[in-house]
Formats: C-alpha cells, sequence, structure tokens
C-alpha cells in the first residue's frame, strides 16, 4: 500500500506519474515504480528506496507515451526489493497493476493460478491480481476486472491497464481511497488528491464497490456489478497542503480518523471464514515450541511500551502465562532473567528504535525466541526478529503516534487469542464472542469519532490549566499512562498518571481546588473502588472529568462530568478509550497554539540510544 497515480491524455506520462508520487511522498513509501504504454509496449520501471533513484533510472532510460501508472510501495506483503516494488504484471507482461491496500485471499489465488501454470516472482500479494486478470481476459479489460475484483477478498484500490487495449485505465475502489480527476483531453487517477491538484481541480471521489473507465476523451463511471453511474464532479478549493492531508487540518486529526481502518487492516486475513479462529500465519512457533513458553517478556518505548502493558493483561488473561513489561532502554541494564523458555515481545512502530533493538538483541544472545510488533516491513527490528506481526496502520506522519499504538493493541489481541487457541485456555465460545466484539471496533470507533466535537469543548478548558492527571485501575491505569503522554507531547501541559489506588500514598498532596482530574471508570470489575478513589480527590477540590461504559449512571453522581464510551467486552475497552483522550491531546495543544504534528524536542523514530 501507499500511493497511486495513473494518467492518460495528450502529456508524457512519465512526467505526470513522476510529479504526482512527488505529491505523495509525504505519506511514507519504500520504493517506487511506474508502467508506460511506449511504442515497444508496456515498459517497466520500478526501484527499492527513494524516488530519486526510480527518477535517475529514468533519466538514463526515459519512457515515452500517454498512458501510465505509477505507485509507491509501503511494504505489507514481502520484504522492500526491486522485484516486490509495483507495478506488477502477469507472466505475459501485457498486464500491470498498481495496488493500496490488502488481498485476504491471495494464497488461495496464487496456488490455483500456479495450477494452471502461472509462475511468480514476487513475494506479493499484488502480483496475484495482475495474473488473475489475465487469466480471465477474454478481449474487454473492464470485464476481467470485475471478474477479479469479486473474486478477491480484502480492501484495495486498483489501477490496471493492458497492452491488448492500451487507451484505456481502468480504476476500482473497495475501501482503500481512490479519486478521479477529470481534464481537457486528459484524465487521472490518485489515491489522493495532491497527486493530481497540478493539473485539475475538478474530481470523482469513488465510493467503495464503485470503479471507473478513463481514457483520455473521458470517464465512465460504475459499480463493480457493472451499473453505470452519473456523477457531479467535485470542485476541489483547498490549497496542496490541505489536501495532501484529505482536508484535515493536521496529519494527527487525520490518522485519529483512520484508525477504524487501521482496525480492520490489522485484524484483515487474520480471522478465519467463521469468525471463531485467529489465524497467525506469520509466526511460525510450532504448537510445541508455544506449550514450552514458560515467561514472556514485553520491551518496548513510550507509546508502544504503553501498548505492551495492555498487552501484558490480555496475554495473562487468555494464555494463562506470566508476563512481564520492560522500558527497553533500562532491560539490558537489570540483567533480566532470560532462557530459551522466554518469549520477548519486541514493539516498535517505526521498526528502527535503538533501545528496542538493543534489547532484542540481548534477548537473541541469550538464547530467547524474539517476536516483533511494528509497522514497518523491512525494518530491523522485522529483519532480526523471529517472528513478525506487522501492524496495518499505513504510513504515520504526526510524532505522537495515534493509529500505529492502536493498531498495536490490536495486534495484542490477535496474539492473546492466538496463543489461547493453541494452549486451550479458553473456552471456544469465550474466544469466538472476543473475535466478533473485535470485530465490531471499527464501528465504534466511528461513533466516537463523531463526539470530537464535545471532547473539543473539554479541551479548550483543559488547555487553560498547567497541570492535569488522569487516574485509573487495571487497563484504565494503562490507558491513563497513554493519554497523559499524548497530551504532555503536544500540548506541553505536566501531566502524570496514577494507578487510582496509590493516590493516598503521596500524590494526593498535589490535588487542589480546580485541577483537572481524568478518570477512567470502564472495567466493572473495579468500578466501585476507582469511584472511592475519584470521591477523594473531589473532597479536595478537584475538577474531574469522568470516562465511563455507556448505560452506566452510577458515575455522573461523583463527578462534574462525564463522557461515554460504547459498550464492548471490558478487555477490549482500552482500543476505544483512548479515542477521546487522543481527541483531547489535540485540541487542548490547537488551542494552545502549538505545532501539533512537530511538538518541540521529539522526533518521529528515535534512532540513538
Amino acid at each position: 500500500m501507499c500511493g497511486i497515480v495513473g494518467y492518460v491524455g495528450k502529456r508524457n506520462s512519465q512526467e505526470v506519474l513522476i510529479e504526482g508520487l512527488k505529491k505523495l511522498e509525504y505519506r511514507g513509501y519504500d520504493s517506487a515504480g511506474i508502467a508506460v504504454f511506449t511504442e515497444g509496449g508496456l515498459q517497466i520501471r520500478k526501484s527499492k528506496g527513494r524516488l530519486a533513484i526510480l527518477e535517475s533510472q529514468l533519466q538514463q532510460a526515459p519512457l515515452s507515451g500517454g498512458i501510465g501508472i505509477g505507485h509507491t510501495r509501503w511494504a505489507t506483503h514481502g520484504k522492500p526489493s526491486d522485484i516486490n516494488s509495483h507495478p506488477h504484471t502477469d507472466n505475459s507482461q501485457k498486464f500491470s497493476v498498481v495496488h493500496n491496500g490488502i488481498i485476504e485471499n491471495y494464497i488461495a489465488l496464487k496456488e490455483e493460478l500456479q495450477a494452471q501454470g502461472h509462475v511468480f516472482v514476487s513475494e506479493t500479494d499484488t502480483e496475484v491480481i495482475s495474473h488473475l486478470i489475465a487469466s480471465l481476459y477474454d478481449g474487454d479489460i473492464v470485464k476481467a476486472v470485475q471478474q477479479a475484483v469479486k473474486r478477491m477478498k480484502g480492501a484495495f484500490a486498483l489501477g490496471v491497464l493492458t497492452e491488448y487495449e492500451p487507451e484505456k485505465l481502468v480504476a476500482v475502489r473497495l475501501q482503500s481511497p481512490l479519486i478521479i480527476g477529470v481534464g481537457e483531453g486528459e484524465n487521472f487517477i490518485g489515491s489522493d488528491i495532491p497527486a493530481i491538484l497540478e493539473y485539475t481541480r475538478n474530481v470523482y471521489i469513488l465510493n467503495d464497490g464503485e470503479m471507473a473507465l478513463l481514457t483520455k476523451d473521458g470517464v465512465e463511471l460504475m459499480t463493480i456489478e457493472g451499473n453505470f453511474i452519473s456523477r457531479e464532479t467535485f470542485h476541489v478549493d483547498w490549497d496542496i497542503t490541505t489536501a495532501e492531508k484529505a482536508g484535515f487540518d493536521h496529519f494527527m486529526l487525520k490518522e485519529i480518523h483512520e484508525q477504524p481502518k487501521a482496525y480492520r487492516d490489522t485484524m484483515s486475513s487474520r480471522i478465519d471464514e467463521s469468525g471463531r479462529k485467529v489465524i497467525l500465519n506469520e509466526v511460525k512457533m510450532t504448537p510445541e515450541q508455544i506449550r514450552g513458553i514458560r515467561n514472556i517478556h514485553i520491551v518496548a518505548c513510550g507509546t508502544a511500551y504503553h501498548a505492551g502493558l495492555v498487552g501484558k493483561t490480555v496475554i495473562e488473561h487468555l494464555a494463562r502465562i506470566p508476563v512481564e513489561t520492560d522500558v527497553a532502554s533500562e532491560y539490558r541494564y537489570r540483567s533480566p532473567i532470560i532462557t530459551p523458555e522466554t518469549l520477548v515481545i519486541v514493539v516498535s512502530q517505526s521498526g528502527e528504535t535503538a533501545d528496542t533493538l538493543a534489547a532484542l538483541r540481548e534477548a537473541r544472545r541469550c538464547g530467547a525466541r524474539v517476536l516483533a510488533i511494528t509497522n514497518v516491513v523491512g525494518s530491523s527490528v522485522a529483519r532480526e526478529a523471529d517472528d513478525v506481526i506487522f501492524t496495518w496502520a499505513g504510513p504515520e506522519i504526526a510524532v505522537a503516534s495515534t493509529k500505529a499504538y492502536t493498531s498495536q493493541l490490536i495486534a495484542f489481541y490477535l496474539l492473546g487469542l492466538y496463543l489461547a487457541q493453541t494452549l486451550e485456555t479458553q473456552e471456544e465460545a469465550y474466544i469466538a464472542e472476543l473475535i466478533a466484539a473485535m470485530q465490531q471496533l471499527p464501528g465504534k470507533v466511528e461513533a466516537l469519532l463523531a463526539q470530537a466535537e464535545t471532547v473539543k469543548q473539554v479541551a479548550e478548558q483543559v488547555a487553560k490549566h498547567d497541570n492535569l492527571f488522569f487516574i485509573g485501575r487495571g487497563l484504565d491505569y494503562a490507558i491513563a499512562l497513554e493519554g497523559s503522554l499524548k497530551l504532555k507531547e503536544i500540548s506541553y501541559i505536566h501531566s502524570e498518571a496514577y494507578a487510582a489506588g496509590e493516590l493516598k500514598h503521596g500524590t494526593l498532596a498535589l490535588i487542589e481546588e480546580g485541577i483537572p482530574v481524568i478518570a477512567l471508570a470502564t472495567q466493572p470489575d473495579l468500578f466501585e473502588k476507582t469511584v472511592s478513589n475519584i470521591k477523594e480527590v473531589t473532597a479536595r477540590g478537584a475538577y474531574v472529568i469522568g470516562l465511563h461504559t455507556e448505560g452506566d449512571n452510577e458515575l455522573a453522581k461523583t463527578v462534574d462530568q462525564t463522557f461515554a464510551i460504547p459498550e464492548t467486552l471490558p478487555l477490549l475497552m482500552p482500543a476505544l478509550s483512548i479515542i477521546p483522550l487522543q481527541l483531547l491531546s489535540y485540541y487542548a495543544s490547537l488551542a494552545r497554539g502549538n505545532d501539533v504534528d512537530k511538538p518541540r524536542n521529539l522526533a518521529k523514530s528515535v534512532t540513538v540510544e
């Protein structure tokens, strides 16, 4: 996945494609490529690395033609490499495809095509699409694409060319964004508006289940079933910076709103069709090796460490294996007890976090098996770990992590369930109940995001203070820690999170009249004790904002203001309760006039110890 550009018209398509891909570089990528119809037929240039490498190749051997597709890739299936880069073709080199998203059933399709004699050269799911379309082609590229799409499961946006119909460009959208740019004697596709904004401001925004046929003379919109659609173009009046952010004011806000998709993508292909079992093909441990695990260490930094705190509770609850959590920068220096029966789980959004890498290497030196949770295919952590669970959150631009963190939570839920299945520590019915509830999480996140204006009002009041506290118990405490970190890293408000039961052991001395306290009370088995702790701070003049589960009417009797979280199983509540806290941090930072996406003194990827 990452950036798609396509062009058909009177210009030299190579130039349009490269300029469009440059406009999408902000999305992050690990390789780039283009396919262009030339007098000699379909020609492809692609390479691992930055777009400048591809440009250099094209300067040496330019491609000339009026129709083409281009792509910048953020690896999901297969490491970053020249071969795995897009565009992909079939064996005849007559069909070419660029693709964002994930094809969940690509293995089954690949095996079927191999049985027919197709030979694959890459590790990607995308290459399967080009072979599938080729196998179905009977002279009509639109029909072949429609037939192929009906056989594919997952989320995707496609740009498709065939040498047999060199004047046509086909585009498809299912969940992954895709837009169509309409010009005079030329038309465009793009995964985001910046790719085509230099050439036209008139666009069609494809909806899920829609596709388009583009020629230089026009655009035909239709459903995947082939029903034609009539629609007015949308005129873009944003500036280029706003367009890169898809209309959001900041990348952080955009990424907060991308979390429903990140949840779906991270779960995608990891839950079987029955909805009762987790499949983690990337975890190569045998059942015997899993049964041999005596203890687990979760090691990470910052936000990833907070995900690990949730992971500890999830794994202990589901798999009944003792789990320790460690800050990576401290792990090596406390002489941890690591044996071959220890599973070390390292968590890193970038996969390049120096302290986490050092901890990984120490664990392997001591003979432990290492499982990584990371967002970046081909990163150092991914390469050096024994097993990897990738969080398919997509590129995250804002320094303050949001969707990468919540995708890590989803990865821990999947891992906990997978271990429980293997060890038979939970009833099948309970596992199925958890999986069903997980699949409902994206919709519940969308419901929370719809209440952003309510959170904004609270944040504007919070922003007037210089000190603030978060409290919670159990999983609520883990989320309090992450909520507090988010607030201080972008709003610069001094914020501390405490296990609510610890207040009376010293922290109450800091509670004074009017100080805001964010109290999380979403765990039923700890609710009454949390209310008692809240009363301790209200008795000393604190202004308490309580987060509770929908249907609870008790917390409002104790606090000054409440915010309701949609109901889910208590174990899954962190995946929801963090959303309003992310929004709180964003709007508080905005109210203080800070640079939300680039907070002072911080970097996105910390590659020094």
